[in-house]
Formats: structure tokens, sequence, C-alpha cells
């Protein structure tokens, strides 16, 4: 008679749903796993034969096959160790064979049967609510399983744990959800000495989620500002906290099973490989972008990123996902975040500065940005210089609204976009906007019009760039508490987008 319990087989952010059978036959005496098990699979019957020694359960001289079905789908990781496990006991009759086909299980054993923890709980707990099953888990995952809430999640310290609680000699308690952290950025906008205009830019890119791009002399305050922004996004809803926790999830981010309600700031080194900032490498995990879902990625020095690496970047901004696409796997990752990119004008970085002369200007600085190519410059909605602060401002009080004001206004901005939105699918921010809802709600009054189409037609703005410069001035807008796109809207939104640093484009 066959044994059968199940784990998750993970393809991106889905789990999959895996079947482990167990059958326990005469015959020479062997432990036999298939189902396409990788290495760390397929080494699970050492560990598992350790473990159950280490309960004085010895296996006995018989054929044991574990099979994990559908046999055509790749089965990576040590979390199969425990439904492995589970079956086996089961097989044994050592545990109720009904009560292990009723749970999903997942986790590492280590050789004296203590329970590790396994990346995955989350998205793990949330197909096994989806199959009206329990999800058995280690106990350091529990916390972060149990935010699902729709199945009971039991966390086991170790492997004895799990039999007496299926023997019903000492039954585990359900696990609670951990900790909702707030937010832990102690930055503050009223730190930055000038730079007013780089504020207003993050300030809207914050309020509908724009892509924002800076230029400026080194120490200038390009970093200092970009750290400052997750200081002013409102925090995630419960749906955006979930949809990101499952991606932290997959990538052992989620610490003692807490969930955070702050975006996600990501800021990779220009050194990444391209696997690193989309996805991919062995299993094809998620990336940077993918894990700045719902929040910012900062990329530091632009133009020394690869250019292939910054091209694959084009069509993730457009679609809000990304395809990893392998030889042995296809996996859809979600990546909506919001891109803010800082440069030096130059190679040397001095180019705009009037008291130290770059040697080579202007070509220094044409073939330094001219690494980053036209389309996806294209996509930047907000461009912005930012100069040196003089040493003289330097010893001035600090000035300008601190970062709880603007966060106050961003928040507000972002209500307005909420209610306007609720009723359409695929829009939560006025960077979504496309089409026909584009053409209904940023729509400007006359003046707006008329300026919009003389700039077009002046400046040679690709449709691309047309549409962009409306969704900014949608958001100017909302800063502004306005129903209706006014000219000094459409005026602000193109100072922004024709900047003499990015070449005018």
């Amino acid at each position: 008679m066959i044994a059968r319990t199940y784990t998750v087989a993970f393809e991106g952010i889905e789990a999959r749903l895996v079947e482990v059978q167990c059958a326990v036959a005469p015959g020479a005496p062997a432990f036999t796993l298939v189902g396409l098990p990788d290495k760390a699979v397929s080494e699970a019957r050492e560990r598992v034969r350790a473990a159950l020694q280490a309960l004085s359960i010895a296996l006995p001289s018989k054929r044991i096959t574990v099979n994990l079905s559908p046999a055509d789908l790749p089965k990576e990781g040590s979390h199969f160790d425990l439904p492995i496990a589970v079956a086996l006991l089961a097989a044994l009759d050592l545990i109720p064979r009904e009560d292990a086909e009723g749970v999903v299980s997942l986790g590492e054993l280590s050789l004296d049967g203590r329970l590790i923890a396994v990346a995955g709980a989350l998205p793990a707990a949330m197909a096994a609510a989806l199959e009206d099953r329990a999800l058995l888990c280690p106990a350091a995952c529990g916390s972060e399983a149990a935010w699902v809430g729709a199945t009971q999640v039991y966390a086991a310290p170790a492997l004895d744990a799990v039999l007496h609680h299926f023997t019903g000699r000492t039954p585990l308690n359900p696990a609670q959800p951990g900790e909702v952290t707030g937010s832990q950025n102690p930055r503050d906008f009223r730190e930055v000495k000038g730079q007013e205009r780089a504020k207003r830019a993050l300030e809207i890119a914050a309020a509908g989620r724009h892509h924002l791009f800076m230029v400026g002399t080194p120490g200038s305050g390009k970093s200092m500002l970009a750290a400052r922004l997750p200081g002013i996004l409102p925090p995630l809803s419960a749906a955006e906290a979930l949809e990101t926790s499952m991606i932290h999830s997959l990538a052992g981010l989620l610490t003692e099973g807490g969930i955070s309600r702050d975006r996600p700031f990501r800021e990779p080194h220009h050194t990444a490989s391209m696997a690193a900032i989309v996805g991919g490498g062995k299993g094809a995990k998620p990336g940077e972008i993918s894990l700045a879902h719902n929040g910012v990625l900062f990329l530091d020095e632009f133009p020394e990123f690869p250019r292939a690496v910054l091209d694959t970047l084009r069509q993730p901004i457009e679609t809000g996902s990304v395809m990893v696409a392998r030889a042995n796997a296809h996996v859809r990752y979600p990546c909506r975040f919001l891109l803010i990119a800082a440069a030096n004008p130059c190679k040397c970085g001095y180019l705009s500065d009037p008291g130290r002369a770059c040697g080579r200007a202007p070509l220094c600085g044409e073939d330094y940005l001219g690494r980053i190519s036209g389309p996806l410059m294209d996509r930047f909605d907000l461009r912005v210089e930012v100069p040196p602060v003089a040493f003289a401002d330097l010893d001035l009080p600090a000035a300008g609204d601190g970062s709880a004001t603007i966060a106050a206004r961003v928040a507000r901005a972002r209500e307005r976009q909420g209610i306007r939105y609720a009723s359409h699918d695929g829009l939560r921010v006025n960077a979504d906007l496309e089409g026909a809802a584009l053409e209904h709600f940023a729509t400007p009054d006359a003046e707006g019009r008329d300026l919009i189409s003389r700039v077009a037609e002046r400046m040679g703005l690709s449709a691309r760039g047309f549409h962009r410069i409306l969704r900014v001035a949608r958001t100017i807008a909302d800063l502004d508490a306005s129903q209706v796109v006014r000219r000094p809207h459409v005026a602000e939104a193109i100072s922004f987008r024709l900047s003499s640093a990015t070449g005018g484009l």
C-alpha cells in the first residue's frame, strides 16, 4: 500500500502542489527517490535516514521507493526533506496515513532530526489554503506562513514533534503571524540643504510612481536624496504587503516571520550581473527588479552598468512583470517598481561644474551619458539636474519641508488616485495610465493642450514622451488638489522632461 503526503515546487512566486508517494515493498534493501529530483533532493535520503535513526527508528530491510509527482516537474531544494520523512513514517504505519494526506509540508532536516528553516513558506501556505489542507513547516517559518490566515499552520521544531503531533501525544498549536514592522527610516528631507528642485521631483515621483533620472557632480547629494525617498512613500496596503512578501519569502529575506509595511528599497552595485538585476541563475530566482516590487529600485552610477543589463529594463518598466526564460524554466515575476537613477554628467564628473574644468568637454559628457540608450532614457518621466551646494549654504539652518510633511501630501495625492481608479482594473497610480484612460483622466484644459502641442512639435517629442508628460501633469494636479490638469501643471511637467543635462530628450 502507498502512503501519500504533499509538498510544493516553486515556479516563480507560484507554488505548485507535489504529491509525495512512498511505497515499502519486499525486495533488496534500497531507498530510491524518483520524480526528477535535483542533487539537494536526492541527498534527502541520507538526511531522512539519519533523522529517523536519531529517533531510534530503524528502516526495514525492504525496498523503499519515494516518487515525487508530477514526475516531469523539476524538484529543487532541501525543503523536500520533511514531506519525504512524513510519507515514509506513514508508509511504516507510525503515523495515520489519512492525517499525512491532509497536510502540505516543507522543511529541511538536520542529522539529529531538527527542522531547519527554508525559503518559500508564505507561497507554500497560499498553495495549501487553495487545496484546503494544513501546512506543516519548521518552527522558524511558522509566523511567516501564518500570515495567509486561510489555513492552519503547524510549526514544529524537530521531527519528533511532528511524530507526536500526528499520533496525538502532543498536538502542535497553530502558529501565529509575526509582527508587522513599522517605518525604520530615520533619514529626513529636512536634513538636505538646498536642492529644492530635486526634492520637488522626488515628491512628484513618489506621488505618481514616476521614474526619475538625476544628473549631478560627485558629492552634490544624489544618493542622499534617493535614500530619503522611502520616508515619503505611503505604506504598503495589505494586498501589496502580501504580494511583496511572497517574493521576499522565496528569496529568504523575511526575518523572524515579520511582514514589513515599508516599501522595498533596493540599491544594487553597478557590477551586478544581468541575472542579479533581472532574475535567473539556478532555479530562475527573482532579481533586484522583482525584489523592488511595489517599492524603489535605485541605480547609482547608472551609465556604469553594462549596456545589456540596462536595456533589459526597458520591457519590465513598461509591463510591470518580467519573464525569466531559461532552457528548463520559464518563470514570470512581478516587478512594478519606481526606478531612481543617478549619474555624473561625464566620466570625470565635473562637466557642468563651472569651478572645475573638464579636459574633454563636451565629448566627455556625450560619450558617458551616451552609454544609456535613447529608448531607455525615453522611459524616465522626470529628469532633474542636481547642482553642487555652495559651502556658504551648508552653514545655513535647515529649511524646507520635512519628510513627514511631504509624505502627507504624497499620501493625499495617492488617495485621490485610488478613488479615481477604484473601478479600473490594472490602474493604481498615474504612471499606469495609458490609452483611453490616459485621454479621459489626464487631458489638460485648452491652455494646457495648446502648450504641450507646441512643445511636442518644436522639440520632436516621441509619443511615449508626450504621454509621460501628461501622466506627470496629472500627478502634479493631484498634489495641487485639482480635478483638472491646467497649464501650470503641464508647464512644470515639461520642465522636468526637457532637462539640458540629458540632452533635452
